[in-house]
């Protein structure tokens, strides 16, 4: 069955249009906190948020909807994602929410759900919350006696600040580093420069200076451009760009040339496997992942596992296996040993502790593996229409394929955060580039129609 509001990350879309309404927040925050309450006494629920302006509207709503059956709710403002997953297990709370749409514009907007665990919600769970809020909510209401209460809560980014420099060995210090961090004016803005300042670095901070309108603004991991030109100029050590809400991370050597999260699985999982880390001999990562790391692993008897993309799917598929790490190109990098999901600011430290023991500059140590020629192109499409289902977008992607062979890759899927559908495509230069072409106007050809 498919989802209605649900996507690969939540529910996410253009502020003020379905799903992303003040109304469907409202209808959520019922419906989950109905969903979650399930013993006698108290319940409460934990809600963080980056720093969009519609993260007000969407915020009161939600908090309306989960005291309305009951709950209690406690506010953290302006906190990354992973630090509200960590949030939910330490305050052991039934429910933890993240307001943010990561990665998109300011105009976006999203709501993340974990369970008490601290773990992003199964589909099962999300196809069972979607049923309640279709249904008639009225009847779940609490008595007037029995309604949730709303309290800020003042040192929950304190407290994150303290978990992240616990997953960093005592024995090191960040001394002898300069580092830049772009925290793309976003959820990570105040934490991530004073967790690095407290371990000893020298930090030069950027994308501190949110507004509302501005995250992810030509800043933060997926747009590391200014982050490069800042590394150079300031002759730093390291640059590290998270993303709006701090979930996702992108590094950048000394000399301006960006690491992606292919590159950082690959560093870890050989530090790892050589430390003793590495609890198996595999990673998890999706189908997205470039074919390099994969040959790479293979050499040190490392194996590849691949799921579908979204950092969920990884996670899952790691509780399975009991696999200890995994992530996806774009920057999540999931450490269950440390968080239970992905944390851009916890991974980042893994980096410089392996920068730091190897006594090596970044440029030596990131560019683990030469990545396969890879190209991506998303094509936007208009809400409602399915491309993929078009049978001349199937004939074209079976053509593909069979040119392909066995000499690369092909992907082809719609994007669960955005209204576009990303054909990517793996191999010989000339080849993918005519595989691309083909398939990219075959989607347009059929968005148009």
């Amino acid at each position: 069955m498919g989802k209605k509001y649900f996507g690969t990350d939540g529910v996410r879309g253009l502020t003020n249009s379905f799903p992303m309404t003040a109304e469907t927040a409202l209808r959520l925050g019922m419906a989950a906190g109905k969903h979650f309450v399930r013993h006698t006494g108290r319940h409460s629920v934990v809600i963080g948020k980056d720093t969009r302006l519609s993260g007000y509207m969407i915020e009161s709503a939600l908090v309306a909807g989960f005291t309305s059956v009951g709950m209690d709710v406690f506010q953290f403002g302006p906190l990354p994602t992973p630090a509200v997953a960590l949030m939910t297990r330490s305050l052991r709370a039934d429910l933890g929410v993240m307001i943010t749409a990561s990665h998109n514009p300011y105009h976006d907007n999203g709501i993340k759900l974990f369970g008490p665990n601290g773990r992003k919600l199964d589909d099962k769970t999300e196809l069972e919350i979607e049923a309640l809020m279709d249904g008639s909510l009225s009847e779940e209401l609490a008595a007037p006696s029995d309604l949730g209460r709303a309290k800020r809560v003042d040192d929950a980014q304190a407290r994150y600040v303290e978990i992240v420099k616990s997953s960093f060995p005592r024995s090191q210090r960040l001394s002898n580093l300069r580092l830049v961090v772009d925290c793309a004016n976003g959820a990570g803005y105040k934490v991530a420069p004073t967790v690095l300042w407290e371990l000893g670095a020298d930090v030069i901070p950027i994308g501190v200076e949110p507004n509302g309108f501005n995250v992810n603004e030509e800043c933060g991991s997926t747009a590391p451009a200014r982050l490069s030109k800042e590394v150079v100029k300031f002759r730093a050590d390291l640059g590290i760009a998270l993303d709006g809400d701090g979930d996702r991370v992108v590094l950048c050597d000394e000399k301006g040339r960006v690491i992606d999260g292919d590159q950082i699985l690959g560093l870890l999982a050989g530090h790892w496997q050589d430390t003793g880390d590495l609890k198996h001999p595999a990673i998890v990562a999706t189908v997205m992942s470039n074919l390099g790391l994969e040959q790479h692993l293979a050499k040190r008897g490392i194996a590849l596992e691949r799921t579908q993309v979204g950092d969920r799917y990884v996670s899952e598929r790691m509780r399975e296996t009991g696999i200890n790490l995994g992530g996806e190109a774009s920057g999540h990098i999931v450490m269950p040993d440390y968080a239970p999901t992905g944390d851009g600011l916890i991974a980042a430290l893994q980096v410089l502790r392996v920068l730091g023991e190897s006594g090596k500059r970044a440029s030596e140590l990131l560019n683990v593996f030469k990545p396969a020629p890879q190209l991506l192109e998303n094509v936007r499409v208009s809400k409602g229409k399915k491309p993929l289902e078009a049978e001349a977008v199937k004939a074209a992607i079976a053509e593909a394929e069979t040119r392909m062979g066995k000499a690369g890759r092909l992907v082809v899927r719609a994007s669960g955060t955005e209204p576009v559908v990303r054909v990517m495509a793996e191999g010989e230069q000339k080849l993918i580039r005519s595989v691309v072409d083909d398939v990219r106007t075959a989607v347009e050809n059929a968005a148009m129609t």
